[in-house]
């Protein structure tokens, strides 16, 4: 049985707080003489955009007071992306408690980082969400491989399927 709409977002917020936490872990096996270079500086400053993201979708939901002060924050830390990353999970977990279909179906609207007023679908902004995250973790994989870490294996079919047990023939 398909799950309904709402328990599919909160099923895809609980597989990206677990990516989350392996792109974390995969930035730590950059090794040392690395992480001074530009590229180890793109890769956290590409995964503390993925957190400011939605720390702005939250804000312009009406569901966050505060907002990041940088969309693509430079000079960032591991620590610092893990205490970031840590309040905006906290946040988006009391909303994703509190969501209802009739919030998916709620327009809003809101301003751009450009300072253009748009409207949207809950849905679709939430749809968008964890396809921006998707694509900023693999780009962030690029950079740690090449930065000779072990890149963070976040597919979404390898976080959602069930090893099968077979008698042996």
């Amino acid at each position: 049985m398909l799950p309904t709409l709402v328990a599919q977002y909160q099923r895809w917020f609980r597989y990206e707080r677990d990516s989350n936490g392996k792109v974390l872990a995969s930035l730590g096996t950059v090794p040392a003489e690395h992480t001074n270079t530009d590229q180890f500086q793109r890769a956290l400053m590409i995964f503390g955009h993925i957190i400011a993201a939605r720390r702005i979708w939250l804000y312009r939901l009406g569901f966050s007071s505060a907002l990041p002060a940088s969309l693509f924050p430079s000079k960032i830390t591991p620590d610092e992306l893990v205490t970031e990353m840590e309040v905006m999970e906290r946040e988006w977990l009391i909303y994703l408690e509190t969501l209802s279909e009739a919030e998916l179906e709620r327009v809003f609207e809101y301003t751009s980082t450009e300072g253009k007023s748009f409207r949207s679908v809950v849905a679709d902004v939430l749809t968008q969400l964890y396809g921006h995250s998707l694509y900023h973790r693999g780009q962030i994989a690029s950079l740690v491989r090449v930065l000779d870490g072990q890149p963070a294996e976040t597919d979404f079919v390898f976080w959602s399927r069930e090893a099968v047990e077979r008698p042996p023939v």
